[in-house]
């Protein structure tokens, strides 16, 4: 049995009576491991449907779907893309949801899972942050090209060390998704990615107590 290779690729399928997000994360073998609204992954063999999405075909790592009765190829590394509306029409981007709420850790910081890429990871909000952080081996972990970026010193506490600006493409929480997001990989050691402003000032930060919401900024 394969490992399941992980895939980027993101469809949003949209109509005049409603939006629906299929998501390809994976293959198992000769089967697609399909998302659904958020649902667990579901393994599909070719010829077999889940939840209105069809399996065509499957080969490495691709696999060719058809939904709504149009057909899409997904593949390893391919950015986010939306298909919908009533003509059909395809946009690298599909829509996300608008609202954020974390809830402060015993130590008071406000920590959640997120993805970058497509890859899960970590994160800690830090205001403080110019933009978002995240360590060599992170970078790595979530396949990164970091070294094609800008390289920069960084000053810290233990002096100046190496450090790599370049964008993201995507950066999510929950079902919200901020795209083009700058971030900046540091050669020192970090426990965690750093969810820094370069994300932050996409939304309307409200604290209460023990909890923040993150209204997306239009």
């Amino acid at each position: 049995m394969k490992t399941a290779a992980l895939l980027l690729s993101l469809l949003t399928l949209g109509s005049v009576a409603a939006a629906q997000t299929v998501a390809l994360s994976g293959m198992l073998g000769g089967k697609a491991l399909v998302i659904v609204d958020g649902s667990a992954p579901k393994s599909v063999a070719v010829g077999e449907s889940y939840r209105g999405v069809k399996i065509v075909s499957t080969q490495g790592d691709q696999a060719v779907m058809e939904i709504a009765g149009k057909r899409h190829t997904l593949r390893v590394g391919e950015a986010p893309a939306s298909v919908g509306g009533a003509s059909g029409s395809v946009a690298n981007r599909g829509p996300s949801g608008t609202k954020i709420v974390l809830n402060a850790s015993s130590g008071g910081h406000f920590f959640t899972q997120g993805q970058i890429n497509g890859r899960a990871v970590q994160l800690v909000v830090d205001t403080g942050a110019t933009m978002v952080s995240l360590s060599v081996g992170d970078a790595e972990r979530v396949g990164l090209n970091y070294k094609a970026g800008q390289a920069v010193q960084m000053s810290t506490a233990n002096g100046v060390i190496p450090g790599w600006r370049l964008k993201l493409a995507s950066v999510r929480v929950g079902d919200v998704v901020v795209y083009d997001v700058d971030a900046i990989v540091s050669s020192g050691a970090m426990p965690y990615v750093l969810l820094g402003n370069s994300f932050l000032t996409h939304f309307q930060m409200t604290r209460t107590n023990d909890q923040m919401v993150l209204d997306k900024r239009y």
